[in-house]
């Protein structure tokens, strides 16, 4: 454990409550640097299929059930589409009933939030760091260790297998 780690679990107070954060092996831990992409309009139109186009920059959504990647169960990646950033591994998926793909945790600082208030309760929203893209919405309703479902549109994910 390195001094940094040493001192948030002590100013904790006993430094229990913090000791399940750096024991969960299928949370995410490490942040990078995110290098933002800025396009225009026009460019962005041109990238992607007008169902991406009206998710990723208008913040459409997308109807339910429609994804095939609600049934990916490989191992792999699920990237941006509009980007290629990768924001989830497929080992954070799983099969929440909503009808979107969904996940309890995305690779930090992959994804950027901001509160919508479009359906007059806040709701959390997220989008690539990259690109600025929206992918979906945030929940408090999802399985251990974090309890959150990321419920991502599936057309605007592409999955990329592992190499094996």
């Amino acid at each position: 454990m390195d001094r940094r780690k040493f001192i948030q679990l002590t100013a904790s107070g006993t430094g229990l409550l913090a000791l399940p954060k750096f024991f969960m092996p299928d949370r995410a831990m490490a942040t990078e640097r995110i290098e933002k992409i800025n396009r225009t309009d026009a460019e962005w139109k041109k990238l992607l299929t007008p169902t991406q186009y009206d998710i990723l920059r208008q913040e459409g959504t997308e109807p339910a059930f429609t994804s095939p990647l609600n049934h990916e169960k490989r191992s792999g990646l699920f990237a941006c589409t509009a980007c290629g950033l990768p924001l989830f591994p497929s080992r954070f998926k799983f099969d929440s009933g909503t009808g979107w793909p969904s996940f309890y945790d995305v690779l930090p600082g992959h994804v950027e939030t901001r509160t919508d208030h479009k359906l007059l309760m806040p709701r959390t929203e997220y989008h690539c760091a990259r690109c600025g893209g929206h992918h979906g919405h945030v929940f408090d309703d999802g399985p251990k260790p974090t309890g959150l479902r990321y419920c991502n549109n599936g057309v605007v994910l592409k999955f990329i297998a592992d190499k094996t």
